[in-house]
């Protein structure tokens, strides 16, 4: 809580292709996103995968790798922008450009500090400025 009332927080989760990230992360860093976490993982969607031939022998390969991002942002305005901005850099047009998933935080504590909510998502030259 800050100032009395309730700060509401968003956690952006996106599934993207593997050579979206640099763009990505480029494209987050200039909207001034100062956390990002990214995970490599598998998964499919419409396209089911697809049919390679390795040593002669026709193989499905039904999972197919993908990166998941995550962004916790500290306004319903900064949810916006962040997906807004994948979406944009993400976007091929062809199957298999990922997805976007956007829930709502009921709270967030920074270790090293012990700040929690909406302070625990801004940096340190952010959190020095408001003390």
């Amino acid at each position: 809580m800050k100032g009395g009332y309730t700060i509401m927080m968003y956690k952006v989760e996106a599934i993207i292709r593997e050579e979206k990230l640099e763009d990505i992360k480029e494209a987050l860093h200039e909207i001034q996103i100062n956390g990002v976490t990214a995970y490599q993982v598998m998964g499919f969607g419409a396209q089911r995968g697809y049919t390679t031939v390795v040593r002669g022998q026709k193989i499905d390969v039904m999972l197919l790798p993908k990166i998941k991002l995550e962004i916790v942002v500290s306004s319903e305005e900064w949810k916006e922008k962040t997906i807004q901005k994948i979406k944009e850099v993400a976007y091929t047009g062809e199957m298999g450009d990922g997805k976007i998933f956007a829930y709502e935080i009921t709270d967030a504590v920074k270790i090293r500090t012990g700040e929690v909510g909406y302070d625990a998502l801004q940096s340190a030259s952010e959190s020095d400025e408001t003390k």
